[in-house]
């Protein structure tokens, strides 16, 4: 067993976010760009404002959006001259899409719209070769509910979030700084600082999803963790392969053997200082690199998975962000850490893996190596006697053909299943429930193992992989299985707070449910 740092820590390329503020202050601070909220109203644009900017500089504003055609569009933005009065250089306005009933926005369209400010400011930024550029927001006051507060922190933080790998600098100006103005209550600060809270953790795990694979090799990856779980106060345990062998990780190890970098198991703890909490257990693949496989059937075509580390990353910053939040409940991670490559001892099919705990597959496709890995580390987060166990992975391409790519697939224990879909989507990040069906498990069963790793049609390939997975999972333990495949990575353009590449999820919506399994015991 190797714990803590016991080699110099590598370091990998990060992102940035705008430093953040909050202000409860009456009067606004001066600053670069003041953005404005806009309402689609029935008759035109709406600014609900006025207790800000006072009625004469409302309505000044409102005639220039009439006048330049601002409608209020759910995340339209768009610059307005500066009223008489205004301490700013520029107005931008970010639309909210029309009012609900209540005449107030939900905290995702805030988040939304924070996002699209935020990547409207970085644009402007960049127009200009200067140390950076500062806005002040008026999205956190548009109610007196502390969501829209801690949604337009976040919006703007991850809306604003850049990773530019090892590009170098280009000299062109960027944001630099967020004051979210919020109404002035004795909770403010508190909201705002869980919301930072929040945007680190997901910061992370975007990081660790986008770094490079040359970078993040199953040791450094698990070097990096540790060192991130030592600056919160988490214990770490690493698992090197002489120690997987001897304790009967042959998933890890017959997935890993191909490669020249062996695996890694690594255990994350976080215990909160009473002595009898809830504990969940939480395990995410962590397939560092992927070169596929080859299959005994013939398929229609292969899927190729742009990052294999959603699942792992988003556990490794769930973990960080309960201890940092000092969360009632215990955590545990357990992050299984491979590359997939081909060489003359690389995995076959037709071979017969035997994992921990000592149930047995046989291997149809080694390209469905991440159930392999995961059905090691499932089998020992189950050893631990959890209350509840939650797993993450980028696992088929089939999610993302049923659901897409922004709907994260839920499969499991159904009251779980649901308490989890519950949590995705009042986070903003989308979750759909969905069955295991009992002729799935029977068409995983194998004449020379327990399961074979693929099912033997091409359909149902997504309830298959939660099937197979399920196998491992003791009678009686709550469990669920979150398929993030198309969610974890976003191949497509920008959009509201979500960037190209690394998305963060499903973290928030993990330290959400964490949060309610504290409240509820």
């Amino acid at each position: 067993m190797t714990s803590g740092i016991q080699s110099i820590v590598p370091t990998i390329a990060h992102g940035t976010v705008p430093g953040l503020h909050l202000s409860t202050d009456d009067n606004l601070p001066g600053t670069d760009v003041l953005v404005v909220p806009v309402v689609a109203g029935t008759s035109g644009p709406e600014l609900p404002v006025a207790h800000r900017l006072g009625e004469a500089a409302q309505v000044e504003l409102w005639k220039s959006a009439v006048e330049t055609g601002v409608a209020g569009t759910a995340g339209e933005t768009g610059l307005l001259p500066v009223p008489a009065g205004v301490a700013a250089s520029r107005v931008l306005t970010v639309g909210l899409g029309p009012a609900d009933s209540a005449g107030a926005p939900d905290a995702e369209t805030v988040r939304r719209a924070a996002g699209a400010a935020s990547r409207a400011l970085e644009d402007l930024a960049g127009e200009v070769t200067t140390d950076g550029l500062t806005a002040v927001s008026l999205l956190g006051d548009l109610t007196d509910v502390a969501g829209c507060t801690a949604a337009a922190v976040e919006g703007h933080a991850l809306g604003g979030y850049r990773y530019s790998g090892r590009r170098h600098p280009t000299g062109a100006g960027h944001l630099r700084a967020v004051t979210v103005i919020a109404p002035d209550n004795p909770e403010a600060p508190e909201v705002f600082a869980h919301a930072c809270t929040v945007v680190e953790a997901v910061t992370c795990a975007r990081d660790l999803v986008n770094a490079p694979a040359s970078e993040l090799t199953p040791e450094t990856y698990a070097l990096i963790i540790a060192d991130l779980g030592g600056r919160s106060g988490v214990e770490t345990e690493i698992l090197d392969e002489d120690e997987l062998a001897g304790q009967g990780f042959g998933g890890l190890l017959a997935v890993g053997r191909g490669s020249a970098r062996p695996p890694r198991l690594v255990r994350m703890r976080y215990r909160p200082e009473a002595s009898h909490r809830p504990h969940v257990a939480l395990v995410g693949k962590g397939v560092t690199f992927d070169t596929g496989g080859i299959s005994l059937k013939k398929a229609p075509g292969m899927d190729t998975m742009i990052s294999d580390m959603g699942g792992s990353a988003a556990m490794v910053a769930t973990v960080l962000a309960a201890a940092e939040l000092e969360l009632p409940v215990a955590v545990t991670a357990t992050i299984p850490l491979v590359e997939n490559m081909p060489d003359g001892d690389a995995l076959r099919p037709g071979d017969i893996v035997q994992h921990y705990g000592g149930s047995t597959s046989e291997i149809l496709n080694t390209d469905a190596e991440g159930r392999l890995i995961l059905a090691d580390a499932l089998a020992r987060a189950a050893e631990d006697a959890p209350d509840l166990l939650v797993e993450a992975a980028t696992l088929t391409g089939a999610q993302v053909s049923t659901l897409g790519d922004r709907i994260t697939a839920v499969m499991g224990t159904p009251s779980l299943r649901d308490r989890i879909v519950a949590h995705g989507r009042q986070t903003g990040e989308d979750a759909w429930p969905m069955p295991l069906p009992a002729e799935i498990a029977r068409d995983i069963r194998s004449d020379v193992a327990d399961v074979r790793n693929t099912g033997t049609t091409r359909w149902g390939g997504m309830a298959a992989a939660g099937q197979y997975l399920a196998h491992v999972i003791p009678e009686g333990l709550d469990w669920v299985h979150l398929d993030i495949a198309g969610p974890a990575y976003n191949t497509g353009n920008a959009r509201g707070y979500t960037p190209k590449r690394g998305t963060g999820a499903p973290v928030r919506t993990l330290i959400a449910f964490l949060e309610d399994v504290a409240a509820s015991d």
